[in-house]
């Protein structure tokens, strides 16, 4: 029994590794314990909890950030929602990211839920590094958006600017956010 057990095993290994090599390749190189991979160097300062401010279709925004390394610190998980001190008029956002990164495609990935609901999570945002810029695309069923991630050493803080493209072609702001250290556990 045992035998024919651990040949089963085998078997489904090896099948695996036949029919998809790259995954295995890319699941070898996520093994836990691995070295940091060189492209956490500028997602690890996203990393810990954060105060957001600015606007948001021109009217003020004030967030909470909480940023974490998840599954084996192969994604950041980003927590954002309206702060408890927010205005009152202030509409409410909640929404959580995943970012993280395609080694065999050398991109960054992007995987957004929100308040928004199902149809506009099911898009993935691909990005490549500038600098300190993640720059993500978006391809949503209503047109592209872009999310601007810049990381600014000097003053220890994050700048979002996400901007859509309208039905006209013309790329429109839709947020400029800044997030500041917070002083929250």
């Amino acid at each position: 029994m045992r035998k024919t057990l651990i040949g089963i095993l085998f078997v489904m290994s090896f099948g695996t590794a036949v029919a998809n090599p790259s995954r295995v390749l890319a699941r070898q190189r996520a093994q836990p314990g691995a070295a940091v991979a060189d492209w956490h160097e500028l997602v690890d300062h996203m990393a810990g909890p954060w105060t957001m401010t600015g606007d948001v279709l021109g009217k003020s925004a004030h967030h909470t950030v909480r940023a974490e390394w998840v599954l084996d610190r192969q994604f950041l998980r980003i927590e954002e929602k309206t702060s408890s001190d927010a205005p009152a008029d202030e509409r409410r956002y909640d929404s959580i990211w995943f970012l993280g990164y395609d080694d065999v495609s050398d991109r960054y990935v992007m995987h957004l839920m929100d308040t928004f609901g199902g149809r506009f999570s099911e898009t993935l945002g691909y990005a490549t590094r500038d600098g300190n810029t993640l720059r993500f695309v978006f391809e949503y069923p209503d047109g592209p958006w872009h999310t601007d991630f810049t990381w600014d050493p000097a003053k220890q803080q994050w700048t979002w600017l996400m901007q859509q493209k309208d039905k006209e072609g013309a790329w429109k702001p839709f947020a400029h956010l800044t997030l500041a250290k917070s002083a929250a556990k």
